[in-house]
């Protein structure tokens, strides 16, 4: 059994060799090159000072010096603190203080971006460029990444075992400062067998990887599971509309991972039917709740089979996917319990609910983070009795399936009844005339919350609001439909596709509290 992730990598290397692991724009990158590269990294992080426990911070776009760090890190027995290249200075000056980061690998890029954040930052003694060095004030000593190759190649010795930290991964922030999760090398190894086991991956596969790189889904589901099978990674920068069938078409791509947002954008590309993705032997949904529509709509117009799983950072990625054993697949649930892991819906006491009663759903397994950093409170109320509370709402039917209902803080009560947004999204998106939804709970002086639907409708389609709350009628008890309908361009997100509901009850709070239907009515695009 592997010991860390870099015991991991150095077994694979030994065992393939000269077969592929990474695909990134026209390079084949072997095992062994690969792990060469790592090598060099870690000696050169080596030579900056960094130590066993030492963080190291990664302001990096997807691409393959983003793997070698992170790789490096685990090498030595350092910390990878991944942060997302979105977040503006002030939010990366927060990461870096509060992880106590020592060396800031980065983009040359984004470099002049966060410098103000850094004079904030008295403990990061180097920065490390991705790219052209800067002409810059900043006083922290700078260093080309290709400097890190100059202290040899040679295997890395460190005494690295599965209880030490490999990561810090920062929450995306929605209730307040993002919490840093530790996750461990025993975590991500579980987690990973358990997921790889789940979706049968094997060296044949090659696992195309589009979301962002300094989160946990990429990560697990798509670099170390590649990694772990002895497959193939295929890595992009990112989303894109245009080149992502092409790219699935060209590396002839057996699976990939994506949240419900890119899903739907690609049931409305023009040119779906004009590539070859016969290769694709399973797609992985995850990160937020899949409308049914939007997944029937997907396997309709491209004969793949999507599997929906559940997971968070705290768990280090996976938790529950729908099987491959023979089971049949439950379109709308998000699984079950994957090998290893168990799962419960529990109450306000944390008791185990009966099947088909709605409650939190909670998680046990080696995958479990050893906690928030430097946060004990957090992690008091997060973890009890080796359970991770996930603030999470769902069920479980009596074959074991589980079913996600929305998030705890974003369930609305009106009137002493409670109403789960995920049920009124369902049946919007059923709607010919909705590309987007999502339901939020807005202050209502008399009834304590009303229901607000958020839409994006599809371009050129013309749809009332008076028509949408009909729609909701025909489907839905009176207390569950939308008071207020709201259309909009587009909704704010996180990196990894997630629609931001708390900065959508932010912008429109200052709704009337009795806005009528009358007053939403009128043609919308």
């Amino acid at each position: 059994m592997d010991t860390s992730l870099y015991a991991l990598l150095e077994r694979q290397a030994a065992a393939r060799n000269d077969q592929v692991y990474l695909y990134w724009r026209d390079e084949e990158i072997s095992y062994a090159e690969f792990t060469r590269k790592v090598r060099q990294a870690a000696h050169g992080l080596r030579a900056l000072g960094v130590e066993h426990s030492d963080k190291v911070a990664l302001l990096l776009g997807n691409c393959p010096e983003f793997l070698t760090i992170f790789f490096a890190c685990a090498a030595l027995g350092a910390v990878a603190v991944p942060i997302n290249p979105r977040l503006k200075a002030e939010e990366v000056g927060y990461i870096l203080q509060n992880s106590d980061s020592v060396v800031l690998v980065v983009a040359d890029t984004l470099l002049p971006i966060i410098a103000p954040a850094l004079d904030g930052c008295p403990q990061l003694r180097h920065i490390v460029i991705v790219g052209a060095v800067p002409e810059t004030s900043i006083t922290r000593t700078l260093h080309p990444f290709t400097s890190l190759s100059a202290a040899g190649d040679h295997p890395v010795s460190a005494a690295v075992g599965p209880e030490d930290i490999a990561s810090i991964i920062y929450t995306s922030g929605t209730t307040g400062r993002p919490k840093g999760v530790l996750l461990s090398h025993g975590n991500y190894l579980f987690d990973v067998w358990s997921y790889a086991t789940a979706c049968q991956i094997s060296e044949a596969d090659r696992l195309l990887c589009m979301l962002p790189l300094f989160h946990v889904n990429a990560q697990v589901a798509s670099v170390l599971s590649a990694l772990h099978q002895g497959g193939a990674l295929i890595l992009l920068e990112g989303f894109s509309p245009r080149e992502f069938l092409p790219a699935l078409a060209r590396y002839r791509a057996t699976s990939f991972s994506a949240v419900p947002t890119i899903y739907a954008i690609l049931n409305n590309l023009p040119d779906a039917g004009q590539y070859d993705l016969s290769s694709l032997r399973v797609c992985i949904c995850g990160a937020a709740p899949m409308p049914v529509e939007v997944f029937e709509r997907f396997e309709q117009i491209y004969r793949a089979f999507i599997l929906e799983g559940y997971g968070l950072s705290e768990g280090t990625c996976v938790s529950t996917l729908n099987p491959l054993d023979g089971r049949p697949r439950k379109i709308g649930s998000i699984g079950v319990a994957l090998p290893g892991q168990e799962v419960r819906i529990v109450d306000d006491q944390g008791q185990p609910v009966p099947p088909g009663t709605v409650g939190e759903i909670v998680i046990r397994g080696p995958n479990v983070m050893q906690g928030y950093y430097k946060n004990p409170e957090a992690t008091a109320a997060a973890i009890r009795d080796g359970w991770l509370f996930t603030g999470d709402l769902g069920s479980r039917d009596a074959e074991g399936y589980f079913f996600i209902v929305g998030r705890k803080k974003e369930m609305i009560i009106r009137g002493g009844e409670n109403i789960y947004p995920k049920e009124i999204e369902e049946v919007l998106y059923r709607h010919p005339a909705v590309a987007e939804a999502a339901v939020v709970g807005l202050p209502d002086p008399i009834w304590g919350e009303q229901v607000a639907a958020f839409i994006v409708a599809h371009p050129g389609i013309s749809v009332s609001a008076e028509t949408i709350i009909e729609h909701c009628r025909a489907h839905l008890a009176d207390f569950k439909c939308p008071q207020v309908v709201e259309f909009v361009e587009s909704f704010p997100k996180t990196a990894t596709g997630k629609i931001q509901k708390n900065r959508l009850v932010e912008r429109y709070a200052g709704l009337s509290a009795h806005r009528s239907p009358d007053a939403e009515a009128g043609p919308k695009s």
